[in-house]
């Protein structure tokens, strides 16, 4: 614990925090043996403010190699502390690809899972016969041309709700496959071709695997209607391979209002490339 910082002893506080973090360096949220985790790293920085080991819980567990610009997290503590500490004073023991962004008390029924409504991802291809330089790890490629036109078509057969196990990863631990979308798009930024979605909750890998299967129909290998397909066969062996995940950013995630939490950025990876 830093020097200067006395612990105030109270029962049970609960703390939200907004946070931004490059994937790149870590193998993913969760927290791993090697402290290679992002919760790893959060975690041990938390500490130094509070004094006193903190177990952190997040709204979505991101995969290595995958960002995140508006991440929602809780953690539970002894001590009161300024805002300012949970922001300036943790970030000062953070390593630079991982940044709170806002702190603020909640009450103990907020839990940044369970009482989500939903999240937000986005993700970023280079479309283009060159693979990047500056955004490697930044977003994803794919050298060949793609009709736009067609993935946005074929996007609209993932609305709803559906079983998405043609999309689930083998070692997925939800408890069951069926989730509902309400947003899929597509859509065409300069160079790169942005998708968008926006659900209650997805299963482990379902973003990236749904990227790849609307890559092959933009590359002509299906029609759109192959999506469809896709869905009812309910079998992830008839689905493409998993794309990469360096172009995924978590871009939001929405909770009642009751919450009062700050608002989550949206569409800054669009801006980012634009």
């Amino acid at each position: 614990m830093r020097a200067g910082i006395i612990p105030v002893v109270v029962a049970g506080m609960r703390v939200a925090l907004g946070l931004e973090y490059d994937g790149r360096p870590w193998c993913g949220w969760q927290s791993q043996s090697n402290g290679c985790g992002v919760q790893d790293q959060l975690e041990l920085a938390l500490m130094e403010v509070a004094g006193h080991p903190v177990r952190t819980h997040v709204a979505g567990r991101t995969d290595a190699g995958v960002h995140a610009m508006a991440q929602v997290a809780h953690f539970d503590t002894e001590v009161t502390r300024a805002t300012n500490a949970w922001v300036r004073g943790v970030n000062a023991f953070l390593p630079s690809s991982i940044r709170v962004r806002w702190a603020m008390p909640v009450s103990e029924e907020f839990h940044a899972r369970f009482t989500a409504r939903g999240r937000h991802y986005q993700y970023l291809l280079l479309n283009g016969p060159v693979a990047p330089a500056i955004m490697d790890g930044k977003a994803g490629w794919y050298h060949r041309p793609l009709d736009v036109g067609t993935m946005a078509a074929a996007a609209n057969h993932l609305l709803g709700e559906h079983d998405f196990s043609a999309f689930r990863a083998a070692e997925c631990q939800a408890k069951s496959p069926v989730k509902q979308l309400h947003q899929a798009e597509v859509r065409r930024v300069g160079e790169h071709i942005l998708f968008e979605f926006f659900g209650n909750a997805f299963l482990h890998h379902q973003v990236r695997n749904m990227v790849g299967a609307l890559v092959y129909i933009g590359r002509g290998s299906h029609p759109p209607s192959w999506m469809k397909g896709l869905l009812a066969a309910k079998d992830r062996t008839l689905a493409p391979p998993t794309f990469s995940p360096g172009g995924l950013y978590l871009t939001g995630v929405d909770y009642d209002p009751k919450w009062a939490l700050p608002e989550c950025l949206r569409s800054c990876v669009a801006k980012g490339a634009s």
